[in-house]
């Protein structure tokens, strides 16, 4: 997704000289090309997160577009008074690029684990929440972050995920989109485990069990109307993500169904527990051993379907 979307920035900045991109030492391999090309848009501010974000809302509130990359976990936690303080509540258009997320830099150590950052992100005023789950949605969301002229995060993966789509898909801010239809129960994902959730649908489709896939690409904006309709005409609902059960894609339908005064759908919230094991691995590996590989996802998914 990473390079989907610098391949993305770097067509718009050649239309737009007031396009920024800002890295905190990081995106080697990744934005040489994009330096080459733009050497006055481009600024590496070193290991300073904090700094960084107040930079792009100086740059942002004097006219420019600020894109501010890290690894997600960093992008986040570490400026997050920042990012409150002088890009949200200023509403200046910096766009935060999380790169890594949920347990992409799963050899890295917890600390490099991004499984609670969009709890803390959802609750800022003014924000944008993407989160793709493929290319094409992420060269997307790059477009659609600019456009919007206020403050965005942009959560993406690292590791290749798969295309999802075979050619784009219209799609809309806060609006929910099908990437496959069944009757007998609905699975939202979000970001860069969507993939795994279609795969663990088409495991079920084998067994006689047809679900429909919904990629919610916005957490923020989220699809409020499109979540009450199936909260009333689906048995039985289910989310997936790759971020803790607590405050994420799972809390959000949550906090939507719990408000509802009448609903038929059973809800299971499908992600990584909040007292996990600190254990090191492949992301393969890791996923797996979190119920989080197709395999385990459809294995619950059925238990939540037969119980």
């Amino acid at each position: 997704m990473r390079y989907a979307f610098v391949q993305e920035l770097t067509a718009l900045a050649k239309k737009n000289k007031d396009i920024i991109l800002l890295t905190g030492d990081l995106g080697f391999t990744v934005f040489e090309d994009f330096a080459k090309q733009f050497p006055k848009q481009f600024f590496n501010v070193g290991v300073a997160e904090s700094n960084m974000i107040g930079i792009a809302t100086g740059l942002a509130l004097s006219g420019k577009i600020v894109f501010a990359y890290s690894i997600a976990s960093f992008a986040t936690f570490r400026p997050f008074e920042f990012i409150r303080n002088d890009a949200c509540l200023h509403k200046a258009p910096v766009i935060i690029v999380g790169s890594g997320a949920g347990l992409s830099y799963s050899d890295s150590g917890t600390t490099h684990f991004a499984i609670q950052d969009i709890a803390i992100m959802r609750c800022l005023p003014n924000l944008t929440i993407f989160a793709p789950a493929d290319q094409i949605e992420t060269r997307w969301a790059t477009r659609e972050a600019i456009k919007l002229k206020s403050p965005v995060y942009l959560r993406l993966g690292k590791k290749g995920e798969p295309d999802i789509h075979r050619q784009p898909p219209s799609l809309k801010v806060g609006k929910g989109n099908f990437v496959k239809k069944g009757k007998d129960f609905v699975v939202i994902a979000t970001g860069n485990i969507v993939f795994n959730a279609l795969e663990a649908v088409k495991i079920l489709e084998k067994e006689g069990l047809k679900g429909s896939v919904i990629s919610m690409h916005t957490l923020k904006p989220i699809d409020k109307k499109l979540i009450q309709k199936l909260a009333l005409t689906t048995k039985y609902l289910i989310t997936v993500e790759e971020h803790s059960i607590l405050g994420g894609l799972g809390g959000a339908v949550a906090e939507i169904v719990s408000q509802m005064s009448t609903i038929k759908a059973k809800l299971l919230i499908l992600g990584l527990p909040d007292n996990f094991p600190q254990k090191l691995g492949s992301h393969t590996y890791l996923r797996d051993i979190y119920g989080l590989s197709p395999k385990k996802i459809s294995q619950r998914i059925k238990k939540f379907l037969t119980k």
